[in-house]
Parts: C-alpha cells; structure tokens; sequence
C-alpha cells in the first residue's frame, strides 16, 4: 500500500471532515423518500428528456443536465434541491450540484442515481 494513502487512512481528522461532507451533500434512496413523503424537497432528474419520459422519480421535474444553469428560475434558494442522474457511475447529477451550488443553491446528490431507486429498492416510478 502506498504509504502516504496509509497515512491518510490513519488520519482520523480527515476522516471525519470527509465523512461529514459526504452526508451534508449526499443521500440515498430511503432518506429521499422519507423527504418526499414529507414534501420538503424539489428533485431534479438531469437525465435526457426521452429517458424522464420513460419513467422517473415520483415528484421529479426534469432538467436535462445541459440545461441546468438556463432552469434555475424552476428552483428555489429555500428549499433543498436533490438531484439524480443515471447511475452511480454517471457524473451529469455531481456536475449539475456543482452549477447549482455555484448559484447559492442548497443541493444534495442521491447516490446511485435512478438505477438504485428504481432497481436496487424497487421504490415506485411513474412516467408521463
């Protein structure tokens, strides 16, 4: 192991700051729908358009990641923003947070994307 990533890992200060950013701005698939059933949160489906179509997230408005800076106007600085992409492997919800965050938008990311809410927790979908 490569000493200086053994020295990071001993390193519990890091770990901490690390860890407490990644739930501040990261949440998964039961916490989101604990905050839609309590209607105290916006999402945002950054996928294409075609794809929203097909099935998404009940709630979700659709914003191609594209067109995120052009929409800002559909969200709101008071409330927090959560944003999904394809998959945990897709970077179109971090770069979308990332222009929001830039616009003074509270925005959290749901990791694993539509793939995990839908395929891994079979929660509900609905298409349009």
């Amino acid at each position: 192991m490569n000493e200086k990533i053994r020295e990071i890992r001993f390193n519990t200060e890091k770990a901490r700051c690390y860890f407490s950013k990644m739930l501040a701005f990261t949440l998964g698939p039961i916490e989101l729908k604990n905050l839609l059933d309590e209607n105290n949160v916006k999402v945002v489906d950054v996928r294409l358009a075609a794809d929203y179509q097909i099935a998404h997230i009940p709630g979700a408005i659709s914003i191609p990641a594209e067109e995120i800076a052009d929409n800002t106007g559909k969200l709101s600085k008071n409330e927090i923003t959560v944003i999904y992409c394809y998959n945990q492997q897709c970077h179109l919800g971090a770069e979308a947070c990332l222009i929001l965050a830039e616009y003074g938008y509270p925005v959290m990311l749901l990791e694993g994307g539509f793939k995990t809410w839908a395929e891994d927790f079979r929660f509900a979908t609905t298409s349009n």
